[in-house]
């Protein structure tokens, strides 16, 4: 399954990316992060890994990110990994009269019929996260609104 997403923060590349990019700011923009932990020596380069813990509901899981593509501040693209799916993420960063358009393209790949009907059934539930993600990335960037304060 393939889709884009795109959001534009007003706020210039250059801060925008300082929030992105900071692992200690991912739990004000990211529901249900529990903690991350960096396994490379180098975070934000091509080929560094860090594992985040997530709980939704009842349900709590591990993923590990995978930096596969650095060309900041032009591109980002990472590859995420959890039991059953792989989502690569390609985003991409343009500044447009001091604000910046993020536009994020996702592949997720299924594996295990389990995985591969939920794909199938209910590919709205993964776009849905994707904007979420973003949306709320703007409203903590702009206005320093946490996920953590609902």
């Amino acid at each position: 399954m393939k889709y884009t997403s795109e959001i534009t923060v007003n706020l210039n590349r250059k801060a925008f990316l300082e929030k992105l990019n900071n692992p200690e700011d991912m739990k004000h923009w990211q529901r249900d992060l529990i903690s991350y932990e960096h396994l490379s020596k180098n975070p934000g380069e091509e080929g560094a890994q860090m594992s985040m813990d997530y709980k939704m509901g009842k349900r709590g899981f591990k993923m590990v990110e995978t930096i596969i593509k650095n060309n900041l501040p032009e591109e980002l693209h990472s590859m995420y990994d959890t039991k059953g799916v792989q989502n690569i993420q390609k985003n991409y960063f343009s500044e447009i009269g001091g604000k910046t358009k993020w536009i994020s393209e996702n592949e997720f790949i299924f594996s295990g019929f389990g995985m591969k009907l939920i794909g199938l059934l209910m590919p709205g539930a993964f776009k849905k996260q994707s904007k979420q993600y973003m949306e709320d990335f703007k409203a903590f960037a702009e206005n320093n609104i946490s996920v953590l304060d609902s």
